[in-house]
């Protein structure tokens, strides 16, 4: 038997201990705190409309100006994620671990300072802009390199459920943002919000950004990256190269799935909220506790892909999501367009099913292997998510508009079918590999 065979069989029977619980916690911890910084800007999204444009937009208008803003930062992750991954593959995960959340905090402080159109004109929304970049850019690192950072500390076997911890961390995130909106909200009127209340958010995300910087300095490099470094088996080629010359297939499957993961979350939980105001008058108020409770179960949701990823796998996990992501979606946009009687039951069930974002990332980290792993998740991943990320806000910001009450969930269940498609490839592969098995 090989010392590296012999190594995974040993890895493969190992359980989760106390380092791994620390590494875990602290990870999704962080992730939380960067993520938010990265989402709070959709739950402004109104607000920042008309503060950073010409006065006199309709509300349609300036969120859909402010929704592109958004989308901006999408379109700068694959940069920053090319960057960083090809150092998370050469010279270490924890490095870029630590750096992409300090790229988060200093332009989410920075936003929080900025004087708005009435003081500056139209270098306030190019400032905005630009910020929203460098977030894109830390965010592009960030994701891709926080699940192969937990992946590569547990055993093989738990792969689904480290991944989902950091996914529900990332999570935790979005509805610290969603409590952060809904309490300032029901606590300041309108014109105080529009006057300093949108940047107290923006300020507090600073903080939390530094806070997860010096979590960070606790955490250690992965096994997986040391063992390698140590054999000398990292890539000596350009990582991004390998990835695109020997791994075609799997960076199709990634960006196959991030799109499922980018519907359930741009458009189910960080742009519904907004949505139920502009397009369905449900008080903001109400719309964003019902976002909370959403963003709640999202994370919970997270949590039970990841588990039933190691139970089931990997494919049927996927399988059984995306068909309740698209179920609930219509649901809630149903009901929604009755006047949202039942608002706060069917959006924590489209949360819930939203947990598909937990079981992507396992998808992701069986189809690379660890010497190019970094990067082919960050190119998949990224370039997905600027195509799909940037153009969804648009897209389903026009559906809203112009398809109807439904249009939003009509996307939403278009691109869960490719869910469904890709569960039933990953199905069909597993069958061949497993009748190869048995041949040999």
């Amino acid at each position: 038997m090989s010392t590296t065979t012999a190594d995974t069989d040993i890895a493969n029977r190992r359980t989760l201990g106390r380092s791994d619980a620390k590494t875990l916690i602290l990870s999704a911890l962080g992730g939380a705190l960067e993520f938010y910084d990265f989402v709070i800007f959709a739950y402004f999204a109104k607000t920042l409309g008309h503060l950073f444009f010409p006065p006199g937009t309709s509300d349609w208008v300036a969120q859909l100006q402010a929704f592109s803003i958004f989308a901006v930062g999408y379109l700068a992750r694959p940069l920053g994620g090319l960057v960083m991954a090809h150092f998370g593959d050469r010279v270490g995960r924890k490095r870029m671990f630590t750096l992409s959340v300090f790229l988060m905090a200093v332009p989410t402080l920075i936003i929080g300072v900025l004087p708005t159109y009435a003081t500056i004109g139209v270098l306030a929304p190019i400032l905005l802009t630009l910020m929203r970049v460098v977030q894109g850019i830390a965010i592009g690192g960030e994701v891709p390199g926080a699940w192969v950072f937990v992946a590569e500390h547990v055993p093989p076997r738990r792969v689904g459920l480290a991944c989902a911890s950091l996914s529900s961390g990332l999570t935790v995130g979005i509805l610290i943002g969603s409590l952060v909106a809904a309490g300032m909200n029901a606590r300041m009127s309108p014109e105080a919000m529009l006057d300093h209340g949108w940047r107290i958010a923006f300020l507090l995300g600073g903080i939390f950004g530094f806070l997860a910087v010096y979590l960070r300095r606790w955490l250690s490099e992965t096994p997986v990256f040391a063992q390698m470094r140590e054999r000398k088996e990292l890539s000596t080629e350009l990582p991004a190269w390998v990835v695109v010359r020997d791994h075609l297939p799997g960076v199709a499957l990634s960006m196959v799935v991030t799109w499922v993961l980018t519907a359930a979350i741009v458009v189910v939980i960080l742009m519904t909220p907004t949505l139920m105001q502009t397009a369905f008058r449900i008080d903001a108020s109400r719309a964003f506790t019902a976002g909370s409770l959403a963003a709640l179960t999202l994370c919970i949701g997270c949590v039970l892909g990841g588990l039933l990823v190691d139970w089931q796998g990997k494919a049927r996990a996927m399988l059984v999501a995306s068909i309740g992501l698209a179920l609930a979606t219509y649901a809630l946009y149903a009901d929604l367009s009755t006047g949202g009687g039942h608002l706060y039951v069917l959006y924590p069930i489209a949360g819930l099913f939203a947990g598909v974002a937990g079981i992507v990332p396992a998808v992701m980290i069986a189809a690379f292997p660890p010497a190019i792993r970094f990067s082919g998740i960050s190119l998949s991943y990224n370039v997905a998510y600027a195509i799909c990320g940037a153009a969804t806000p648009v897209l389903v910001g026009y559906l809203a508009k112009s398809a109807g009450g439904l249009g939003p969930a009509h996307y939403v269940g278009l691109v869960a079918l490719v869910g469904v498609g890709s569960a039933l490839y990953m199905m069909a592969r597993e069958r061949r590999a497993g009748r190869s098995a048995a041949t040999r």
